[in-house]
């Protein structure tokens, strides 16, 4: 019997010349498989199988997005500025902390904060809209110019 009636009897075939065979876990077609193949494992199939010869803390731990890092309770970004003071008055001078000057200051109002970056956001936006607008009223005005300048070397001015 010839390689490839062995490889069609062990549930091979070909398409546009390509051999394939179906995956044995999944059943998904595999392509460019030996004509030798007695059977295959998709790529699928074995990454699942591989997981699962894993610890479960393990698959957690590179997998979960829930236990990546502990919260701190502090509002996002606290590290990078220039002083933070948290509510027990731990002061941080950029994310380290200064333990002597602990208690002397007041606590950081992240909610004025969060108020300001806001209100800042919107007046932005608001910015950008108004310099749109003016830009499209100034591109009207560039086309009526135009318009008038093809009516005048068309000689059609006045009619």
């Amino acid at each position: 019997m010839s390689q490839e009636a062995t490889f069609k009897k062990n549930g091979g075939y070909f398409i546009d010349g390509v051999a394939y065979m179906d995956c044995r876990e999944t059943g998904e077609p595999v392509a460019n498989v030996s004509l030798t193949s007695t059977s295959v494992m998709g790529s699928r199939a074995l990454l699942h199988r591989c997981l699962s010869l894993m610890p479960e803390d393990e698959r957690n731990r590179l997998f979960s997005s829930k236990s990546r890092t502990a919260s701190t309770g502090r509002p996002r970004g606290w590290r990078w500025r220039k002083v933070f003071v948290d509510a027990d008055g731990t002061v941080f001078h950029k994310g380290v902390e200064q333990p002597k000057l602990k208690g002397t200051l007041p606590p950081t109002d992240v909610v004025a904060i969060k108020a300001k970056q806001k209100s800042a956001k919107a007046q932005a936006k608001k910015d950008e809209t108004k310099k749109l607008l003016k830009m499209a009223a100034e591109k009207k005005e560039l086309k009526k110019a135009i318009e008038a300048q093809k009516d005048f070397l068309d000689h059609r001015v006045g009619k």
